[in-house]
């Protein structure tokens, strides 16, 4: 082989190679990974109405029945769902059904996405669990509380809810998260307990993770909880929405409070999100289950450190971790979140061990989610439900 063949062979591997590494190459490998994730997400959402478990099509049906559950439900086990329905109205006033991509206020279920940002920033570096809101907040009033305190619910601050009813002046006008922050810098409220005491659940604590988010990435939380969370999970009917951003937030799902006559009004408190203001659907959050089995979003270690409990049990059973109330049982390892907000009341259930998900947002606020003992024998899992277990943390038969 001649000299001059030689390096035309060399010159075409390196042209070759430069052009496997380009900008538009590197592209076209993320284009064609995430078409195939989304073929894979597509496959998941696959359900066949036909195949419907009766018993729990039966439960279901007589929640709604007989307790008022309206909303939707999707039930899956080891990545297949094997339940999904919807009950009742968006609007009662409009008498518009619901559709399984309809779009809930997720409330409290807002925490463990938030959390999951919060982690995913801690994954990259741009922050540490231990720093305290005064590194990102330097005239933030209440000194020593912890990233990792926020997460568990240990810093003892005070509920802006509550605050804000007495010093937010223009109730026409919505709040928005840095707002809230600004309230209680200028008013200084007294704090709940000392950091990193006993465990107390407080909206505050996600309101101001929210904060640190935004502080850190330049990014409003809207933009950064997509990039980072939403779209890696392929969650595409799934927003962070604001009063403070929209004179009425674009959903078509209203809040009832227990009785149809009673729609609950968007107001000012609708603008501070990370606490609340995620809206998504019960097949986004399955999509959620498993992107997080799967480890797309944070890696395995990092998400197991979210399972831990880490704040004073209940009934030997109950706590709570980073972002997620955990129940742990002899027989299973589950985590959850509960919901509760203006006309929405929502229950996430992800039991780790049996790999069942069970996904019920409701937009009328009743006792329904507090009857589900028997969906959870059906299931062959644990009865998740605090009252049902003494101070010892043994099952008390009905």
């Amino acid at each position: 082989m001649s000299i001059y063949i030689v390096k035309i062979a060399v010159v075409s591997l390196l042209v070759g190679l430069v052009s496997c590494s380009s900008p538009s190459a590197k592209q076209k490998k993320i284009e064609q990974a995430e078409q195939k994730q989304q073929e894979k997400d597509s496959i998941a959402l696959l359900y066949n109405p036909v195949d419907v478990d009766e018993k729990i099509d039966a439960f279901m049906q007589n929640l709604h029945r007989k307790s008022a559950f309206n909303g939707n439900v999707l039930i899956a086990k080891k990545g297949k769902i094997i339940y999904q329905n919807t009950f009742g109205w968006a609007d009662h006033l409009l008498k518009d059904s619901l559709r399984i991509t309809s779009k809930f206020e997720l409330a409290s279920v807002s925490k463990p996405l938030t959390a999951l940002g919060v982690l995913k920033l801690s994954e990259m570096g741009k922050l540490r669990l231990d720093q305290t809101v005064n590194d990102f907040f330097p005239n933030f009033p209440y000194p020593d509380v912890t990233v990792q305190m926020l997460l568990s619910h240990r810093s003892g601050l005070p509920n802006y809810i509550y605050f804000a009813e007495e010093k937010w002046k223009d109730r026409s006008k919505a709040m928005s998260t840095m707002d809230a922050i600004d309230l209680l810098i200028e008013h200084k409220p007294a704090r709940y307990g000392a950091p990193d005491g006993r465990f107390l659940y407080n909206n505050s604590n996600y309101m101001v993770l929210a904060a640190i988010i935004e502080k850190v990435t330049g990014q409003d939380f809207a933009v950064y909880m997509k990039e980072a969370i939403f779209d890696k999970a392929g969650m595409k009917n799934t927003a962070v929405l604001s009063k403070a951003v929209y004179d009425k937030i674009p959903t078509d799902v209203v809040g009832h409070d227990r009785v149809w006559r009673r729609s609950v009004v968007q107001n000012y408190l609708d603008g501070p999100v990370g606490d609340k203001g995620i809206y998504s659907t019960v097949q986004d959050l399955f999509l959620l289950d498993i992107a997080l089995k799967e480890g797309r979003i944070i890696d395995k270690v990092l998400l197991d450190s979210a399972y831990v409990p880490r704040s004073d049990a209940r009934r030997n059973l109950f706590s709570y971790g980073y972002g997620w109330r955990t129940f742990s049982p002899r027989e299973a390892q589950i985590v959850y979140h509960t919901g509760w907000w203006h006309g929405f009341r929502n229950l996430y259930v992800r039991d780790l061990t049996n790999d069942i998900t069970i996904v019920l947002l409701s937009n009328m606020v009743n006792g329904s989610l507090v009857k589900l003992d028997e969906l959870y024998r059906i299931l062959k899992m644990p009865v998740l439900r605090q009252n049902a277990y003494n101070t010892n943390g043994d099952f008390i038969v009905n």
